[in-house]
């Protein structure tokens, strides 16, 4: 039975919509609104000039206003959810939420209106008057038929996309997760038999997909609450049923769900008993998506049938029918190439790419968002998770080349890859500025062995490095255990297969790694006892030996413990021959753009000599990244304001620079403030060595550096890429606990290029 919502779950809901503000959405500027030429700018007199670019030539209304990326969400409230006909008014917390959608996925603004107007074809007019706000409209919550005649109505009259969510959004799932089932199944389109229940919108639409994708119309079997629709049939029809009628004797759902493949509930619960399921075809495919309560429950039908393939619109069992899966990126594909309409073969793209999605190996993000679920296609992963970053990439672009293709795009995409890399770098915020480290990292095949390789986060960085670069992971750990944590995160890589393994437990190369291990650090107080328990036991300098031997290009190691342990053993190791560790720098990717901070670990209280170094190694990388490094040294002193330690080691390594005639901006020592502000910076010192903001920020400790860092990432949502390890000619980096397998990845391309490529 469904769980009945608690008291305190209520009081929950009720304090989510009223706290701290009420409601789930505000209007924020996206200019800038702070003096008097930015008023004449936004409002009266410079306006003017926007609206008459818009009269001349409205295409470029997508231009200067925010129609390109705004869509209506309209409804009448006549049919919420489950709650039935509640009215426009109780209907706007539904309407919000799904702006706040459109906005959380796909970075799509909307306004959600709410009608008073019952009348479909009055409602339709309204809603055609709309059009020069909007860039699509998302038609919500409509009863059947009603519906059918608004979405009619206006996709005839206007010239933007108009998509009944409640209809196509559901097929367009339903569509994906019954294309994958099949798989699973063994069977196709053409040759099942479908009995479905529920004669509403959503099942008509589901119904019609089906029939896109291969099914028969003569193969499907339309039940509703007076049992099967049949030819001549007078009671509770509209054409849409009437499309379905069957010339048949049998009435009711247990006479047609002999032998059927497919079940598709969008009905009520209870619709769909045990006995009816013993009917069905051997492996069938039952698709209860009533809500809250399904037309039978998953475990019900285990009873009678254990290798059924199970469907539900609930997020508590597997398969959850959404449309959130797709209505964001149909939407986002469509405005992007200024679709006129969502057809058919749009709709067919979204199926395919969200079906295909799901039989890709699970994004580290979505195993993140669902810890505990086995996310590996099959019988229980047939559609991908609504929190898979991939779903903007994938289902927006087979969107948008679909429109184009057919015809309907106003603004055909010039480069459709650097299209998928830009909605790619939406959502994964590393993906843009890491673009040229990548590319750099595509011209070399080079080893990178993972100290903590029995990690999933490790893992799932190895499997996107074997999809994505040419880079070839090595892992240290012991083989089974990696093979274990690969199967149950639905990884496809195995060892031998795709990349190697160290086994510290049992490794031919034992005793030369000891060796070699005591052979460096004989003098220095290691014992051969003393090296043969390292080489069992320590995967850091297990990874450093290998680096120093040549069998690997660089180290990745952190994910666990302390960065200053393992930077004893990458000094122990691979601090030779001129290399020694300057600083760690670490990127942060803010909202406001990207920012540089150093030294966050090496040197917890640096020397000039050592500040020196961090600048020039934090300039060199910075450059990696397709950016002119602006560095500011900053301390508590400003200018020379200050007699205080940090401002007296800053000022001589700001000297120590100054002989060495960099080819770079710097200036210090300044407050942080000044680094980031130049109005305020002009105003405290006006000859300044650089413009702008910098990009930079080097202190003159660790605490200093390491508390921005974690500010930054905590307060303000920075994504950090790194931690750099400068100075170390890109033998080793020492990561973080908190890093994720995408940083992993990042930290792999930034491993994977030979330190002679940037200076």
């Amino acid at each position: 039975m469904a769980k009945t919502p608690s008291k305190t779950d209520r009081q929950a809901a009720l304090h989510y919509h009223a706290m701290p503000r009420p409601g789930k959405l505000e209007i924020r500027a996206t200019k800038p609104l702070a003096n008097g030429r930015d008023l004449s700018l936004a409002y009266s007199p410079g306006v003017a000039e926007a609206c008459l670019e818009i009269r001349d030539d409205p295409k470029t209304a997508a231009n200067y206003t925010t129609r390109g990326n705004l869509v209506g969400v309209v409804t009448n409230g006549t049919a919420v959810l489950g709650l039935g006909n509640i009215g426009a008014l109780a209907s706007k917390p539904v309407m919000e939420g799904k702006a706040v959608l459109f906005k959380k996925f796909a970075n799509i603004d909307c306004f959600e209106i709410e009608l008073n107007e019952s009348d479909p074809v009055k409602l339709a007019e309204i809603v055609c008057a709309l059009e020069p706000t909007f860039g699509a409209i998302n038609l919500e919550d409509i009863k059947a038929p009603d519906c059918f005649i608004v979405e009619k109505i206006c996709r005839e009259r206007m010239n933007i996309p108009v998509f009944h969510d409640d209809q196509h959004g559901t097929a367009i799932v339903v569509g994906a997760a019954a294309t994958n089932a099949l798989l699973v199944a063994g069977k196709k389109f053409e040759d099942i038999k479908v009995v479905s229940t529920g004669g509403g919108a959503a099942g008509i639409a589901c119904l019609n997909m089906l029939l896109k994708l291969g099914v028969k119309r003569e193969n499907v079997w339309l039940c509703d609450i007076h049992g099967l629709v049949y030819k001549g049939r007078a009671e509770d029809m509209n054409p849409q049923k009437a499309d379905y009628a069957q010339d048949s004797d049998l009435r009711t759902l247990d006479q047609v769900i002999d032998d059927a493949d497919l079940f598709l509930g969008l009905s009520g619960p209870g619709v769909l008993q045990q006995d009816m399921v013993k009917k069905m075809a051997a492996r069938p495919i039952i698709f209860a998506l009533a809500n809250p309560t399904p037309e039978i429950m998953p475990e019900d039908v285990r009873e009678v049938a254990p290798d059924a393939i199970m469907a539900t619109g609930r997020s508590d069992y597997p398969n959850q029918v959404n449309n959130v899966l797709c209505f964001p990126f149909i939407f986002r594909g469509a405005l992007d190439v200024g679709a006129t309409e969502i057809n058919d073969a749009m709709k067919l793209g979204c199926v395919e790419g969200i079906a295909a999605l799901a039989r890709a190996t699970t994004s580290a993000e979505a195993a993140a968002a669902y810890k505990g679920e086995q996310l590996t296609f099959g019988a229980d992963y047939l559609i991908p998770k609504p929190f898979d970053p991939r779903l903007m990439g994938v289902v927006a672009c087979a969107v948008a080349k679909a429109a184009m293709e057919s015809g309907v795009a106003t603004r055909p995409l010039e480069d459709p890859q650097a299209y998928k890399e830009t909605l790619d770098g939406s959502v994964f915020r590393s993906a843009l500025i890491m673009r040229p480290v990548f590319a750099a990292a595509r011209k070399f095949e080079r080893s990178i062995v993972f100290a903590e390789g029995e990690d999933e986060r490790v893992l799932r960085a190895a499997q996107a490095m074997i999809e994505e670069t040419t880079d070839r992971p090595i892992l240290i750990g012991r083989p089974e255990v990696i093979i274990r944590r690969s199967e149950r995160a639905g990884l496809t890589i195995r060892p031998g297969d795709h990349f190697e393994v160290v086994n510290p437990e049992n490794d031919p190369r034992y005793r030369d790694y000891w060796g070699t291990y005591h052979e460096l650090m004989a003098r220095r107080g290691v014992t051969p006892d003393l090296a043969k328990a390292i080489m069992r036991t320590n995967s850091t300098a297990i990874g450093a030996i290998m680096v120093h031997r040549g069998e690997a290009d660089s180290l990745i190691c952190g994910t666990f413990g302390q960065y200053l342990w393992h930077l004893n053993y990458i000094r122990q190791v691979l601090a030779r021959g001129g290399l020694h560790p300057v600083g760690a720098l670490s990127l942060m990717i803010l909202e406001q753009g990207p920012l540089f901070i150093a030294d966050t670990h090496v040197h917890p209280e640096p020397t000039p000599e050592q500040i020196m170094e961090t600048v020039i190694g934090a300039a060199r990388h910075v450059r990696r990244f397709g950016m002119e490094p602006k560095i500011a040294l900053c301390s508590h002193s400003q200018f020379g304001n200050l007699d205080c330690d940090t401002g007296r080691r800053m000022r001589i390594a700001m000297d120590l620079l100054a002989q060495r005639e960099p080819d770079f901006a710097y200036d210090g020592e300044m407050h942080v403030d000044s680094a980031l502000d130049p109005e305020l910076r002009a105003r405290v010192m006006p000859n300044a060595r650089f413009d702008g903001a910098a990009n930079v920020l080097v202190f003159a400790n660790t605490d200093a550096a390491s508390g921005v860092r974690n500010i930054l990432k905590m307060r303000t949502g920075g994504l950090e890429v790194g931690p750099i390890l400068m100075g170390m000619g890109n033998k080793a980096h020492i990561v973080t606990s908190s890093i994720t397998a995408r940083g992993l990845l990042n930290m792999s391309a930034l491993a994977g290029t030979p330190v002679a490529q940037y200076g």
